[in-house]
């Protein structure tokens, strides 16, 4: 009158041809009513047996439908059928089955290895994956750094260029408006009758001249190139103080 408890373990094939061993632990026990108890010791000699073959009947009718990865899934309902089964026949027997639990699903030790490895091959591209989008994101933001950093960079350049250019475009002007002054003084204290304004130009020209003099004069290392004075502009006397330095250098040589 003791609950019983059979193991059964069936080998089959799953959908994808693969082999796998299957555990039903069967709990099962002897419904307490006088007919029952006299079907029970009378119409079975071997209940045990008769499970095992009602067990193998349904895993073997179940599994073969579904693929591996499915049998661990669907494995409740595996046993949910094995129960309805056995609950049907064995009740005739006078048999109570209490339940039917899959308690281990075992396929081919090959066939666990191989789905280890597609496992780790999996989560190693997945992982290469990651690592790659991690390096994509990365360089980008690295190159948006380095071209933010371009652009501040030409921006300020452009701003100090502009800033250098309007200096320079004030002091020639401060220079242009000297000049005038200074000539125009010049004349008013001379007379514009007596000097021209060429006259003027030239006597600043010279001025300027012995203060640059003065001014290299002041400095340890500097180059000065005399040109021959005359009344030609500044560009004709460059030159011709070019083409008089060349010939010498020639002549020299030969």
């Amino acid at each position: 009158m003791r609950v019983m408890m059979n193991r059964v373990r069936c080998e089959t094939k799953t959908k994808d041809n693969v082999f796998v061993v299957v555990e039903c632990s069967v709990q099962y026990q002897v419904i307490d009513e006088p007919l029952k108890i006299q079907e029970a010791f009378y119409k079975l000699t071997n209940p045990a047996k008769q499970i095992e073959a009602y067990v193998f009947d349904v895993i073997r009718a179940t599994v073969p439908k579904i693929n591996l990865d499915d049998v661990f899934i669907e494995k409740d309902h595996i046993s949910q059928d094995i129960q309805e089964t056995l609950a049907k026949t064995m009740l005739e027997f006078g048999y109570r089955i209490i339940a039917t639990p899959i308690t281990d699903i075992d396929p081919d030790r090959q066939v666990k290895k191989a789905m280890n490895t597609i496992n780790k091959n999996q989560r190693l591209r997945d992982a290469a994956a990651d690592e790659g989008e991690a390096a994509k994101i990365k360089a980008v933001k690295k190159a948006e750094a380095v071209a933010a950093s371009i652009r501040i960079e030409a921006a300020a350049d452009a701003d100090s260029k502009h800033k250098a250019g309007e200096g320079l475009s004030r002091q020639r002007q401060a220079i242009i408006d000297g000049l005038t002054e200074s000539v125009k003084l010049f004349q008013e204290g001379i007379g514009k009758e007596k000097v021209d304004s060429r006259t003027v130009m030239d006597l600043i020209m010279i001025t300027q001249y012995f203060d640059m003099m003065k001014d290299v004069g002041e400095r340890t290392k500097s180059n000065i190139v005399f040109t021959p004075g005359g009344k030609d502009n500044v560009g004709t006397q460059m030159r011709q103080a070019i083409m008089e330095g060349q010939g010498t250098a020639w002549a020299t040589k030969n």
